[in-house]
């Protein structure tokens, strides 16, 4: 073992006994959940796990309230929407240090600006439980992520039927940022959403128009599973590609307070992206 080795394992050693001796920050990751959901309580803990393996002083746990919804409609959305304040109320009992809600279509389906009314709802009702904290939601962190990418062009790819994708596209195209194309899946059952292979992303990007774009979404779903194909169609690309997890990742952590770094999940995630109006958290 050379030196290089030697020391590289001595940090490590010395992380780890860091951990074992208590002094770790836990944080406490509250996750509102439409029922058929399963790939928020994936890629969402992956990447965390992710940066605990190169952070073991961090800690992550995660803590769940669903709300019904079986298949992507308009009427289902609605509904799914109604059961909010129940599910933050619950997730206040955990005492939670940040909480998101994952439906991103559910949100920008029902118009621009509808994510603000959705944070301040959640806040309202952690604030009535006596257990405020940040709200971070994945609509809202796609445009904070997009914002601070300096993105004014974009194109995604969505699992939703295209009238579902064109108001999600119309949402972001609300915050001033065009969406050159997109390509809709036409998946409108929300468990086969998430039997979708992401390996099959790395040839869903190239039926998109990049003309002229800053960024590619490379899946506008949390449902939808795509971490594992963010870097290498990142590389292929040669733009900066995120999902609608890896900004409400990117989201969490500024929320935290903490760099915005998780190893593998692309230029969002790699500590390079300044938050607009701040200075760096990195």
């Amino acid at each position: 073992m050379d030196q290089k080795e030697q020391s590289e394992k001595e940090r490590r050693e010395y992380r780890r006994m860091t951990v074992i001796e208590g002094t770790q920050n836990t944080y406490r990751v509250g996750l509102i959940v439409p029922s058929s959901n399963t790939t928020m309580e994936t890629e969402i803990p992956r990447m965390l796990r992710a940066r605990e393996a190169e952070q073991p002083e961090e800690r992550f746990t995660f803590h769940s309230s669903r709300m019904r919804m079986m298949n992507v409609t308009p009427e289902e959305l609605r509904a799914m929407n109604a059961q909010m304040d129940r599910c933050a109320a619950e997730l206040a009992d955990a005492r939670c240090d940040v909480i998101t809600t994952a439906c991103l279509v559910a949100i920008m389906a029902q118009g621009a600006g509808f994510h603000c009314a959705v944070e301040d709802q959640i806040r309202e009702a952690l604030q009535e439980e006596g257990a405020p904290a940040p709200v971070v939601s994945s609509a809202g962190a796609l445009l904070k992520a997009l914002e601070d990418l300096g993105a004014r062009r974009v194109a995604m790819v969505a699992p939703y039927i295209r009238p579902l994708t064109k108001l999600v596209a119309e949402y972001i195209e609300s915050s001033e940022v065009v969406v050159q194309d997109a390509l809709s899946l036409e998946v409108s059952d929300n468990l086969e959403v998430r039997r979708l292979d992401p390996e099959h992303l790395k040839e869903h990007w190239k039926k998109v128009d990049l003309s002229g774009c800053d960024v590619l979404v490379l899946s506008a779903c949390v449902q939808m599973p795509s971490l594992s194909s963010i870097e290498p169609v990142e590389q292929a690309c040669g733009l900066p590609v995120l999902s609608a997890a890896t900004a409400t990742i990117y989201c969490i952590l500024q929320a935290l307070e903490l760099p915005t770094i998780v190893a593998g999940a692309g230029h969002l995630l790699s500590g390079q992206v300044n938050p607009v109006g701040v200075s760096s958290l990195s």
